[in-house]
């Protein structure tokens, strides 16, 4: 029977998953399915959240950037199977969310996960780079705060992740559909719902 590799072993020789997530941070920023065509019925109710969303996450995305915290895209593919995540890009600038996507336009040392379904761990790559990145609080922003947000920060809750969602990066169809859900993410979740200028980017003391 062959030998077993240590696991210590692996951990050291596969540390950065072979130099792609350089980054090491107990926090990531999320930003959710902000990479939109907006090319579906409920699109027109979303629109007139869109650039108030675009404008707060883009201050918070700045700012998490200069506090040395890794910003992951996590984006549906919208179906298009045979597309890498620059092609969903320009595919989406041609349409109605183009004034989104150039406020929010991944720069080349963001992250990016594609998902076939609501939540963002769903038979994605994001735990494994989560891992990767030694994260343990995320902060969660995008669209829509009542499904792919609340899916995301509901499977990153069954992984004990702490929670920030930040009321004014998350939109839903309405704005009782939005409110419904952050209250429910802050009651049961136990996720932090303050105003996104009231994150913090410091970093913890790790509990031994």
């Amino acid at each position: 029977m062959p030998h077993a590799t240590p696991r210590k072993s692996l951990r050291r020789t596969n540390a950065d998953l072979h130099g792609s997530a350089p980054d090491k941070s107990e926090i990531a920023l999320i930003i959710v399915d902000v990479i939109n065509d907006l090319d579906f019925p409920e699109a027109k109710q979303l629109a007139r959240f869109i650039p108030a969303l675009a404008d707060s996450i883009a201050r918070l995305k700045r700012r998490a950037k200069a506090a040395g915290v890794p910003v992951i895209y996590v984006n549906d593919n919208f179906g298009r199977w045979r597309s890498d995540f620059r092609a969903l890009i320009e595919h989406c600038r041609k349409g109605k969310s183009r004034s989104l996507i150039e406020k929010l336009y991944p720069e080349q040392d963001d992250y990016f996960v594609l998902k076939p379904k609501h939540s963002g761990f769903f038979s994605s790559t994001l735990e494994t780079l989560l891992r990767y990145l030694r994260v343990r609080r995320l902060i969660i922003t995008g669209i829509a705060g009542n499904f792919c947000v609340l899916f995301t920060a509901n499977d990153a809750y069954m992984r004990d992740y702490e929670l920030s969602i930040p009321s004014d990066c998350v939109i839903s169809n309405t704005a009782k559909e939005n409110k419904e859900a952050l209250q429910l993410m802050k009651r049961y979740l136990k996720a932090d719902t303050r105003h996104s200028q009231r994150i913090s980017f410091e970093k913890r003391e790790r509990l031994r």
